[in-house]
């Protein structure tokens, strides 16, 4: 669905709501870790370096209780736990890929621009 250009200059509550959980610190790399089949906690914490795991347990049960993740406890002896996303959170897929493609892109700006070349020239 095409969106009018009066609808990009308005407010809408429901993509500042969207923008503002899945903008929050580490719940991009969390998602993107996801996306990957990683479901395990420790799994999670060693895909995304530098995330704690305090953190990393607040950014799963925000997206759980967003219905983003859903957690799954296995009663095996050690208790086994694992996140996946739901259908609402497979659906970030392409807005994933969209960033991850953006920050690609600005990252090969920035290193044009470091190396003394214009914006939007390439080395190919």
């Amino acid at each position: 669905m095409k969106l009018m250009e009066n609808e990009l200059t308005s407010f809408c509550p429901s993509y500042h709501r969207a923008v503002e959980l899945i903008g929050r610190r580490w719940t991009g790399a969390i998602l993107r870790a996801l996306l990957t089949d990683v479901k395990r906690f420790n799994d999670l914490a060693a895909a995304v370096p530098g995330l704690s795991d305090r953190m990393l347990a607040e950014r799963l049960k925000e997206l759980e209780t967003e219905g983003v993740v859903v957690r799954r406890v296995f009663p095996d002896t050690p208790v086994r736990v694992e996140y996946r996303l739901t259908d609402k959170g497979r659906a970030l897929e392409s807005v994933v890929r969209a960033v991850a493609g953006w920050a690609e892109s600005w990252a090969a700006q920035a290193s044009h621009a470091a190396a003394g070349q214009p914006a939007g020239v390439s080395e190919d």
